[in-house]
């Protein structure tokens, strides 16, 4: 799903090291995932990324014939795993106490055993250092991710290591490999990319009525002639809404009217920027264009009463979702040239002009938002709509759950299909 990225996707694992140890030919592996049986790891069944995931992959597993099971700690996700067939075992793994984490791979080792586990799936680094202890003990594939920041950005070298002697690994980004690469010196053909999943039906035009467009339009206090520049995200000097001012005024130089700027985030704990945007806007002129809208509860009706989408972060994002998001609603996005965003655009020139669903301008540079957003609102009827279709199809192509699951799925089954 993600071979445009750079990354060679789900081709043959490498024999290297410690991986060619892993065959799990003591109980007779079956060669394809229906009568597998999978574990997954995450820190608890909560909602957050990683479990998220392993439900969406479980539930995938299970439809190919497969037993999904998923340990960590106690969660609310916990009945919905076991509602649709999925079985939970306790596992305390989000830990960096060696004695917690020498019994949890004790623990491990016998539940491999006892339930004929074929692939364990690590989605922590805790995780994964359970798991490298017990594959030393007893044969099993091991299939790890990667955390969605890089291991450059705080994680240790030493813990993050447990997560490079995989015999697979997932990248949310490549963001997120590239510092694992160069350090670990990872095979490109043991890793591929599967971006994090996003709620398609949550996010999805045709499923927002008017209504809820309507109220958010009242409450921004925007007429129905003006179009829309939704800023998401919190009010925060990392994520340089400092720059829009300038922006603001280099459209009105360029002849571009009928726009506001709504930032829609939280603007109480970082008040001191906050008000120095609107002092900004104000000095330049602008300050009728912009609205400080607060934190949004409806974030798909404000993607869907936006024109077009702007994230002019400075500092690299931990998920980069907001991008997918407003592309699975068909909007075209303006993003910057930091960390996963770039990634979660169809743009130049990693992509042809035909397939462009927004553009991406360098971080901090007023001239190149500008320049970007006066070439999106000046698309006519018939090439924003054609915009929309392309960005709506993108993020099914790349976010959906069902994407996640089905690449997810195609990692396990090659494993699978390896010669003993």
């Amino acid at each position: 799903m993600c071979a445009n990225l750079g990354f060679a996707a789900l081709a043959p694992v490498e024999e290297t090291g410690s991986v060619s140890d892993r065959r799990g030919e003591t109980h007779g592996s079956p060669r394809t995932l229906a009568g597998a049986t999978v574990l997954q790891i995450v820190p608890a069944l909560r909602e957050e990324p990683a479990a998220r995931s392993a439900l969406i992959v479980a539930r995938a597993l299970l439809q190919s014939g497969a037993r999904a099971l998923i340990a960590g700690a106690a969660g609310p996700l916990v009945a919905e795993l076991n509602g649709f067939g999925g079985e939970w075992v306790p596992l305390v793994n989000a830990t960096a106490n060696p004695f917690k984490l020498r019994s949890g791979a004790r623990q491990l080792e016998q539940l491999i055993a006892s339930e004929r586990v074929d692939i364990v799936h690590a989605q922590s680094i805790g995780a994964a250092w359970i798991a490298n202890m017990a594959a030393a003990q007893i044969a099993v594939w091991l299939v790890a991710t990667l955390p969605d920041v890089s291991a450059a950005s705080g994680l240790r070298g030493y813990w993050a290591s447990a997560l490079a002697r995989a015999d697979w690994v997932i990248t949310p980004s490549n963001f997120a490999a590239a510092p694992m690469i160069a350090r670990y010196k990872i095979p490109r053909e043991r890793l591929t990319i599967v971006p994090r999943s996003i709620d398609i039906d949550a996010f999805d035009a045709s499923a927002i009525v008017p209504e809820r467009v309507a109220a958010l339009r009242k409450s921004w206090r925007i007429s129905t002639n003006e179009r829309i520049v939704l800023v998401p995200g919190r009010v925060a000097p990392w994520n340089g809404q400092l720059t829009l001012p300038e922006v603001a005024r280099a459209l009105l130089n360029g002849g571009v009217r009928g726009f506001v700027f709504v930032l829609a985030g939280e603007h109480q704990s970082h008040g001191k920027y906050a008000r120095f945007v609107a002092r900004e806007a104000q000095a330049k002129g602008v300050g009728a264009l912009f609205r400080l809208a607060g934190h949004c509860r409806d974030m798909p009706a404000a993607f869907a009463a936006a024109d077009t989408v702007v994230l002019p972060a400075i500092e690299p994002p931990l998920l980069g979702r907001t991008v997918a998001q407003a592309q699975a609603i068909g909007r075209p996005v303006v993003t910057s040239d930091v960390g996963v965003l770039p990634e979660h655009v169809a743009a130049p020139p990693e992509l042809p002009e035909d397939v462009r669903t927004g553009w991406v301008a360098k971080a901090g540079d007023a001239s190149a938002f500008a320049g970007a957003l006066s070439a999106a609102l000046s698309l006519d009827d018939v090439a924003y709509r054609a915009m929309a279709a392309r960005a709506r199809q993108f993020a099914h192509y790349m976010f959906s759950p069902e994407s996640v699951a089905t690449a997810t799925r195609a990692i396990y089954t090659a494993l699978l299909a390896r010669e003993p």
